[in-house]
């Protein structure tokens, strides 16, 4: 059984990912990250994916990162059905306050969570009503009332910025910035995640085979695919690898590493070894 995020529950927020994270909650996609901002943007106030009673508010340890803070929190909210998980967010809320989706949780905490290259942004999972709401595996999946356009991509473009450890690629364009969510394109479906550098990702929209820049990359099981092992390479040298999500405004390709040197305005064609 999965829970379905709305349509207008999503248009909150520029991104969202089910998958582009290594930790044992996205497992099988259990769980959403959603990005009120992105790299330049910066985002404070947490809106709300949910609505019902919080039902507590706790701090958490975080592995310690020299770019993250000390703690992370965790969020519980009673939505009448489920029990929602709600992490990255420095709570304004308390026990027994009531939310409505869109109302401000708090402040975006970044975490030691995150690898270098991850914007802020908040993390959701659902819970049975019964079920132990503070480990980490044991959410339901998600899905999402929305169809992400699949947008092909040839494995070419050009830097249009840049990060300590990201370079972003200006192609391919969104289709339709602002009216609907696109992404990465493979078997007319949507790739979800951290390609290879995480162990899987997903295809979002019922595709059967994971491709990048017209190299097979993946074994897919449902929504579900397990990376092979492969490097990515940005005109011959390696990086870590592309983090692939579902965005409702600019498209394009994301980089990622700690050894990136890609410039504004450089032509790159990337290549996919298998």
């Amino acid at each position: 059984m999965a829970v379905t995020l709305a349509r207008d529950t999503l248009f909150q927020y520029r991104r969202f990912s089910l998958y582009n994270s290594p930790f044992v909650a996205h497992d099988r996609g259990c769980a959403i990250d959603l990005y009120p901002g992105d790299e330049k943007t910066r985002v404070e106030t947490a809106p709300s994916p949910v609505a019902g009673e919080v039902v507590e508010t706790r701090a958490v340890d975080a592995p310690p990162q020299p770019y993250a803070a000390d703690e992370d929190y965790l969020i519980l909210v009673d939505t009448g059905e489920y029990v929602a998980r709600l992490l990255h967010v420095n709570p304004e809320v308390e026990a027994g306050d009531r939310v409505s989706v869109g109302d401000p949780l708090g402040t975006l905490v970044r975490a030691g969570f995150f690898a270098p290259w991850v914007p802020n942004h908040i993390h959701l999972g659902f819970r049975a009503r019964d079920a132990n709401h503070h480990r980490a595996s044991g959410s339901l999946p998600v899905d999402v009332a929305v169809d992400p356009e699949p947008v092909p991509w040839d494995g070419t473009g050009t830097v249009a910025d840049t990060g300590e450890t990201w370079a972003w690629l200006d192609g391919p364009a969104h289709p339709a910035p602002g009216e609907r969510f696109a992404g990465i394109e493979s078997d007319g479906s949507v790739l979800d995640g951290g390609f290879p550098h995480y162990d899987g990702g997903g295809l979002l929209g019922g595709g059967e085979r994971a491709a990048i820049a017209g190299r097979r990359v993946g074994t897919v099981s449902g929504r579900d695919v397990t990376w092979r092992d492969c490097t990515v390479l940005a005109n011959g040298e390696p990086v870590t690898g592309i983090a692939l999500f579902c965005t409702r405004d600019r498209l394009g390709v994301k980089l990622v590493g700690e050894d990136i040197s890609l410039e504004p305005g450089e032509d790159v064609t990337v290549t996919v070894d298998v």
